[in-house]
């Protein structure tokens, strides 16, 4: 019996490698031996790609690239015959097939559309949101805007470029008032974000999250507490049990959502049954919005008056053992296994 090739993509040229590293290390010790035949394929943060054939350990070390026996170079074949890598071996290039691949890539150059576009072109299914979701959903104002136009309430925001206009930017943090945030519009993991309380702090929480992207957001503060909900499908869609931040102090800053020093997280989250379904059936609107596919996490705050307010869509969210998508689906009856087992015959559907 055939077993389906899957390429287990991670690392990456991105903020996020090394959380990409944890994420994969699970999912590649998650996966039914029975079921796939797994090819990982690591990105070193300077692009080169590489066939990783060492023990999964060397990711949680970031050890994995440093012995050249246990790598070989590769790249993706452009050509839709091939329909898989080329591998560089000591014996001359090989061809080696795949039925899918599945990035666990976060941020740039991985969860933005790039590597959902190479493949695309190659032929080879890929596992997860395409090309125009990931572009969209890391992109804070376009997804803000789609999701605004579906009838989901947004917070009010700012967008500013090098050379941005001083006046507007004061003009709007007057209106919107103090705490605001400042975030890159295009980064993932909380990276570069700041929480500004006053005037003074504006300059430099900018000119931070100006080292991340070339937009700059700024978001008015919405008053109450983060949700999120775990999304799976294509035209049918299920969800997870959503689950609630809870926080001590500040807000959930990339440290706090690896280590979760001060804060919790509650599945499923504590709201009543009738809050609860409208998480759910609000995250699905945004879900089918930005034209997701396969699985995304989608967030959102609750307002002190139950109301919903959209926050962000992470199409490859985290998968380590204490992510949160993972948590919300096992809440939902989906145990590890099952849900990588879900994600990959999905994408190897017709």
């Amino acid at each position: 019996m055939h077993k389906p090739v899957i390429a287990v993509l991670f690392g990456g040229c991105s903020s996020e490698y090394q959380v990409s590293l944890q994420s994969a290390h699970a999912v590649l010790t998650g996966l039914d031996p029975a079921r796939w035949a797994v090819v990982p394929i690591g990105i070193t943060r300077e692009g080169e790609w590489f066939h990783y054939h060492g023990p999964y350990e060397g990711l949680l070390t970031d050890t994995w690239h440093q012995d050249a026996l246990q790598l070989t170079p590769v790249a993706v074949s452009q050509s839709r015959s091939v329909r898989g890598l080329v591998e560089f071996t000591q014996e001359g290039p090989k061809v080696t097939k795949l039925d899918c691949a599945l990035p666990i890539l976060h941020g740039k150059n991985g969860e933005d559309g790039t590597v959902q576009g190479l493949f695309q072109l190659a032929g080879i299914p890929v596992a997860g949101c395409g090309i125009l979701s990931s572009a969209l959903c890391m992109d804070k104002d376009r997804a803000h805007k789609l999701a605004a136009m579906a009838g989901v309430s947004v917070p009010r925001s700012l967008v500013l470029a090098p050379g941005y206009d001083v006046e507007t930017l004061r003009t709007f943090a007057r209106k919107t008032g103090f705490p605001l945030f400042v975030k890159p519009v295009k980064a993932g993991s909380s990276h570069g974000i700041t929480r500004v309380l006053n005037p003074e702090e504006l300059t430099p929480a900018i000119t931070l999250a100006f080292q991340y992207d070339d937009r700059v957001i700024l978001e008015e503060a919405i008053p109450g507490f983060e949700v999120g909900c775990a999304v799976m499908g294509w035209n049918v869609l299920r969800t997870g049990e959503p689950d609630e931040i809870e926080l001590a102090q500040g807000f959930f800053d990339f440290h706090e959502k690896y280590n979760l020093e001060t804060s919790a997280i509650h599945v499923p989250a504590r709201v009543d049954p009738e809050t609860l379904h409208r998480i759910k059936e609000t995250a699905k609107t945004i879900y089918r919005a930005l034209d997701c596919q396969g699985f995304a996490r989608v967030d959102l705050f609750v307002t002190p008056d139950k109301g919903l307010v959209f926050n962000e869509v992470n199409t490859i969210p985290g998968f380590t053992p204490h992510s949160r998508f993972p948590g919300m689906m096992q809440a939902a009856g989906l145990d590890f296994t099952s849900l990588l087992n879900d994600i990959l015959e999905g994408a190897l559907e017709p």
